[in-house]
């Protein structure tokens, strides 16, 4: 009965702390639950239930949470509202070859509680305070398995640029449980074998990591940005086995990215300045680049426009020396100076300098081949199209996202689908006004999705 129930005052204190309202919170909750593919219909009615003792069903305490710690700028757990005992994902397990173990049987068996896991923005800065040394301590007593040489680290990677060109073509949604199952069944076992020498068990680690990047690059490009963070702050502690430099500052890079792209800008320029700090000197240039622009990034999204723009001339300047060869974990992500420019157009739209991000944006077009990049090549012409719109010349922008409509079908990606979506959306502006080819484009987009539905 509803007379029975025991007001939940743990709830209560910490809605009280962060000063929002019932309407104000369930807004919050609700915009979590999007961010992991889920759609709540919350109000302050509900709210005023689980104050009142009620319980929240599924996922919803793990939203609440995440909400709270967004409004009271702290960690705020399920077990001190009152609503669970703990969350999961967003945290750097002891034991990360056991964390493979259960994040497999997860994705394999589809279990909904991690799959639709919220983004955690608390766990973005885990990084910083991450204690490698006692992890290395229980990866190195894990090591009773057989022995494995370069070979089997070569196939590794091999296998992983396979899987991440398919990626590339078909879209994250395309082979994952084929993956993810790869990494779980055959490469973390390797991790415990003994090896012939340090630099073999670096390498081995070094290609776990990176397969472990790719895996968690492929439930963000599905939109399941919980997921991804767990396997992002994976793929960083097998980096920092591997090199707690360089590879470590690129698992850094890739957690700043997915905040970012979030719009969690709050922790980005400390964890970005961290990742250039562990890496500046250790690593080639143009990979130095990628970590500088990684900052512009952070500071543009955070309103820091001077400082944006210096570390943009510095990752300019940095991505022109190709005296030495860039590293493997870099050199995955296609060609290094489109990606910079790509990120730099990025960059100079959160700054609403849209003729530079242009320029940017079109440089990137031009160093991806379409064919090899089709996702990438799609993403980035859709950009152009709004930093085009943004300078009021609409047709113009239309006939980009028209183009841009021409890469995005066929591919298994949350990504696509909400470009095209927000391409739809303009089109069907547009038509209003009466830009021509804006009735022809929204038809398209329309037809696009209904068909990826």
């Amino acid at each position: 009965m509803a007379g029975d129930r025991t007001p939940n005052n743990a709830l209560a204190d910490v809605i009280a702390e962060s000063g929002a309202t019932y309407y104000a919170l369930a807004r919050e909750i609700r915009s979590v639950a999007a961010e992991a593919g889920q759609r709540l219909s919350t109000g302050p009615s509900a709210v005023a239930y689980w104050v009142a003792g009620g319980t929240p069903s599924g996922q919803t305490p793990f939203y609440i949470a995440e909400a709270l710690t967004r409004r009271t700028k702290r960690r705020v757990t399920v077990a001190e509202i009152g609503l669970g005992s703990a969350v999961i994902g967003g945290v750097l397990e002891a034991d990360p070859l056991a964390a493979i173990a259960d994040l497999g049987r997860s994705v394999m068996q589809r279990r909904r509680d991690f799959l639709g896991a919220a983004f955690t923005a608390a766990a973005v800065g885990l990084p910083l305070a991450y204690d490698h040394e006692a992890v290395a301590a229980t990866l190195r007593a894990a090591e009773t398995g057989g022995s494995v040489g370069p070979t089997e680290v070569t196939t590794v990677r091999q296998l992983t640029e396979t899987f991440r060109s398919v990626d590339e073509r078909m879209g994250g949604g395309h082979g994952l449980t084929t993956v993810t199952a790869y990494l779980t069944d055959t490469v973390a076992p390797m991790l415990t074998a003994r090896f012939p020498s340090a630099t073999v068990r670096s390498e081995a680690f070094a290609a776990a990591a990176q397969l472990a990047c790719l895996v968690g690059w492929k439930h963000h490009d599905l939109g399941r940005e919980g997921a991804t963070q767990r396997y992002y702050l994976l793929g960083y502690q097998l980096a920092c086995e591997a090199d707690p430099n360089g590879h470590a500052a690129w698992m850094m890079r890739a957690l700043t990215h997915q905040a970012l792209d979030l719009g969690h800008p709050r922790s980005c320029p400390e964890l970005a300045e961290a990742a250039l700090g562990r890496a500046a000197g250790k690593v080639d240039r143009q990979t130095e680049a990628l970590l500088l622009v990684t900052c512009a990034r952070a500071y543009g999204a955070g309103g820091q426009s001077a400082r944006a723009a210096r570390a943009l001339l510095a990752a300019e300047d940095a991505v022109t020396d190709t005296r030495d060869p860039v590293t493997a974990y870099a050199a995955a992500s296609g060609p290094v100076a489109a990606t910079v420019a790509s990120h730099m157009g990025k960059t100079l739209t959160a700054m609403k300098d849209h003729t530079a991000a242009e320029r940017h944006y079109r440089r990137a077009l031009a160093g991806r081949t379409p064919g090899t990049y089709q996702l990438k090549h799609g993403l980035t012409m859709a950009n152009l199209g709004r930093s085009v719109a943004g300078q009021h010349r609409h047709e113009e922008a239309v006939g980009l996202w028209t183009r841009s409509l021409d890469f995005m079908g066929g591919v298994v990606s949350d990504r696509n689908r909400q470009a095209v979506r927000e391409i739809q959306a303009a089109a069907t502006r547009y038509r209003k006004r009466g830009v021509a080819g804006a009735a022809s484009l929204n038809q398209r987009a329309t037809e696009l999705l209904n068909n990826q539905a």
